[in-house]
């Protein structure tokens, strides 16, 4: 029941999500340079027989992602060390559906692995809202403690042990998203008062600008750009590499940097397939995940500065909030918390609160 009612939701709300970032991507700036794939560590894995195993690997994102070149990376690791007994395909830009389409797709068994935000899965795992809770991490150092730590791993965990169709892998990155807008200089939740702001199709998502003092209106991205040029919404938010790719600095004359919500991408691989894997296949995914991930963020985290810096020569007026101000605007979002820590669970959203050094 839960997956033919997860498979109707994809439908509905995953466009808003992935399709449009996949179309921004492919417009990427040429000024973005890639920091090398590392070298493949470990030996030939072998099994007994000789099984030929075919990965079908869907992303939202373009060739010219961080998420496309940590997949790339799992595919040469793959590839290399099951001396070519696991073939894997990679079907960017959402060519295979959105998020919540691809993740569908593996628990009905027609794509073996895909790696969507977070945020769009809330409605089928509900612990993951934890990550859509506004200044929840302040840097990337804390955000990788919590993942790749024992919080992490239990979701992980979790999530695979439900049984609906999935097996969870291991993390990788989204990034932090900023605020633009085209009003005028933030630095204050009261500048936020009534600033009509685009947001994801996301509960969370809406509950922060509101509470914020905005006025959140949910929007496909793929019609963003159009709506901030003609005035439809005031201001966006997304990561500064998504910011620079869609041109957001042609019809928004001002930045924050905020890093109000970081959003992780979880690894994810259809139990069907995973149940046909030998287990020392098994073990190889899991591991081959794990070096995915980390050398996605560092592409993530190296491009995401050069974007930052490509768009203030791009005339982008950014402000960079002092520690002060930032906890005025974090202050003010506390109440989003306590909405949502029932749908969280109270053990995790506790764990995740004295683990991130926040009030619970």
């Amino acid at each position: 029941m839960k997956i033919r009612m997860f498979a109707r939701y994809a439908g509905l709300v995953g466009g808003l999500l992935v399709a449009g970032a996949a179309v921004a991507a492919t417009n990427s700036g040429d000024s973005l340079h890639f920091l090398p794939m590392p070298k493949v560590s470990g030996g030939p894995v072998k099994v007994e027989g000789n099984q030929q195993f075919t990965i079908k690997f869907g992303i939202g994102l373009a060739e010219s992602s961080a998420q496309y070149r940590g997949v790339a990376y799992f595919k040469k690791i793959v590839e290399q060390r099951s001396n070519g007994h696991i073939k894997v395909n990679i079907f960017p830009s959402a060519q295979l559906g959105d998020d919540l389409q691809m993740t569908s797709a593996l628990q009905s068994g027609t794509a073996e692995m895909t790696q969507p935000s977070t945020s769009p899965l809330i409605k089928m795992e509900p612990e993951l809202a934890v990550f859509d809770l506004p200044f929840l991490f302040d840097n990337t150092k804390q955000a990788d403690k919590v993942l790749d730590g024992p919080i992490g791993q239990k979701i992980l965990k979790q999530i695979t042990d439900h049984r609906n169709g999935l097996v969870a892998l291991g993390w990788a990155e989204n990034g932090f998203r900023q605020l633009t807008d085209s009003k005028g200089v933030i630095n204050s939740p009261k500048d936020l008062h009534g600033l009509k702001i685009r947001v994801m199709q996301s509960p969370v998502q809406l509950d922060i600008w509101r509470t914020l003092g905005a006025n959140p209106t949910p929007m496909s991205f793929a019609e963003l750009f159009t709506a901030l040029d003609q005035g439809t919404v005031d201001a966006q938010e997304n990561p500064w590499v998504t910011i620079l790719t869609s041109k957001f600095y042609e019809v928004q004359s001002n930045a924050t940097a905020t890093k109000h919500v970081y959003t992780p991408f979880i690894t994810l691989m259809s139990e069907r397939f995973w149940q046909r894997l030998p287990k020392p296949y098994q073990k190889l995914v899991r591991t081959a995940s794990v070096q995915m991930g980390n050398y996605e963020r560092k592409v993530s985290r190296d491009i995401d500065a050069q974007a930052k810096s490509e768009l203030e020569k791009k005339g982008l007026k950014i402000t960079n909030l002092t520690a002060s101000q930032r906890d005025a605007f974090k202050k003010k979002a506390q109440p989003v918390y306590q909405d949502f820590k029932s749908k969280i669970g109270e053990p995790l959203f506790d764990e995740v609160m004295k683990a991130t050094n926040h009030p619970h």
